[in-house]
């Protein structure tokens, strides 16, 4: 079972990073093109149908209605065109290297965030003793 969720995780990857890539293809029809942007606004939208605090219904509207988008989005588009950006995802993913510049950064700026937390909170012990 944990085989068959990476085997669809990684495949979603492959789907996401196949449509960020074949975005401004002329060849893909308007109504693609908005259903494209439907799905990533309402990705990265921070209203949801369903608000996430509520236990598993919450993540149930993403788990169904980005995916659905998705697929939507395929279908909509030149079985060529998919094809193309397809081959071109996977190889690209397959070529990545990691990027250790923007790791570094990311690490850096937790570990001011830590500090900054750190020294507020004791301020404030040290304040109250």
């Amino acid at each position: 079972m944990l085989q068959k969720w990476k085997e669809k995780t990684k495949k979603l990857k492959e789907d996401i990073y196949t449509l960020y890539l074949a975005r401004r293809d002329p060849r893909i029809p308007f109504m693609a093109k908005a259903v494209l942007v439907i799905t990533v606004a309402y990705a990265f939208s921070p209203i949801d149908l369903i608000p996430d605090f509520i236990p598993v219904l919450g993540y149930l509207d993403d788990l169904i209605l980005l995916p659905l988008g998705i697929w939507l989005w395929i279908k909509l588009i030149p079985p060529e065109v998919l094809h193309e950006y397809r081959n071109k995802a996977k190889q690209q993913l397959l070529e990545r290297k990691p990027n250790y510049i923007v790791a570094a950064i990311i690490v850096i700026l937790w570990l001011l965030l830590g500090f900054w937390v750190y020294q507020v909170w004791f301020a404030n012990i040290r304040k109250e003793s």
